[in-house]
């Protein structure tokens, strides 16, 4: 069955002075450490510690407000995504005002990626605003890659921002060999889940597992705007 973890629901942890973080994808909530996320606010030249355990690889997106990682000249913004390659230890620092951001991590990447020692030994970023706006053929639906094997440097994950226009709806589908998730970043969208109606609004998160019925229905008068990341990304 997919899993969701509604935003309103968390309760957020201080991990240092003016850091706090929830940690939405779990070992203990989805059943296995495919994919980990958090969700974390460091306020104003407040500093959160990043350390990838060995083996793993992941990404950064900030969801509003700007940072950096000390030592590091590019200052992180929402139109960024950043990938983090084994072995990343660094240190965020919010600037004026507050910074939100999820961190990804997938452990033990080699296992989804074999060749997981080819990708880069430093932190890149992509400017996914920069990227070519995919239409779908059959509906509104338009996406833009944020993350493939040219972008990342690794097959371990795959990613892509989504947006539902009002009134828009997706064929149902179920994905193979890959489990993956989605965080709403705007609006109010109805997951239908084999058949299961499900409504989901901005900071909520639905894992998907593979061979799972689902679809979407932007039934709001407003775009919804969501990521959506696969582990592993073939």
């Amino acid at each position: 069955m997919p899993v969701i973890i509604r935003h309103i629901d968390q309760k957020p942890t201080i991990v240092s002075p003016g850091c706090n973080i929830i940690r939405l994808l779990q070992p203990e909530v989805i059943g296995n450490d495919q994919i980990l996320l958090d969700y974390i606010k460091v306020a104003s030249d407040a500093e959160y510690n990043l350390v990838l355990e060995s083996g793993a690889v992941g990404w950064v997106q900030v969801l509003s407000g700007r940072g950096s990682f000390k030592g590091m000249n590019e200052t992180l913004t929402p139109d960024l995504i950043s990938y983090l390659p084994q072995g990343f230890q660094g240190t965020f620092v919010s600037g004026e005002g507050d910074a939100v951001v999820l961190v990804a991590r997938v452990p033990d990447a080699q296992r989804f990626d074999p060749d997981i020692n080819d990708m880069p030994r430093v932190l890149r970023h992509t400017d996914w605003t920069r990227e070519p706006i995919l239409e779908s053929e059959h509906d509104a639906r338009k996406r833009i890659y944020m993350a493939t094997p040219a972008l990342a440097g690794t097959n371990a994950f795959k990613g892509e921002m989504i947006t539902y226009p009002p009134g828009t709806a997706a064929p149902e589908h179920h994905h193979v060999g890959a489990e993956h998730f989605q965080y709403i970043i705007s609006g109010r969208i109805t997951a239908l889940l084999d058949g299961d109606r499900q409504e989901l609004e901005a900071g909520d998160v639905l894992y998907n597992y593979e061979h799972e019925l689902h679809t979407f229905i932007n039934e709001s008068d407003a775009e919804a705007v969501f990521v959506e990341f696969f582990v592993p990304g073939p």
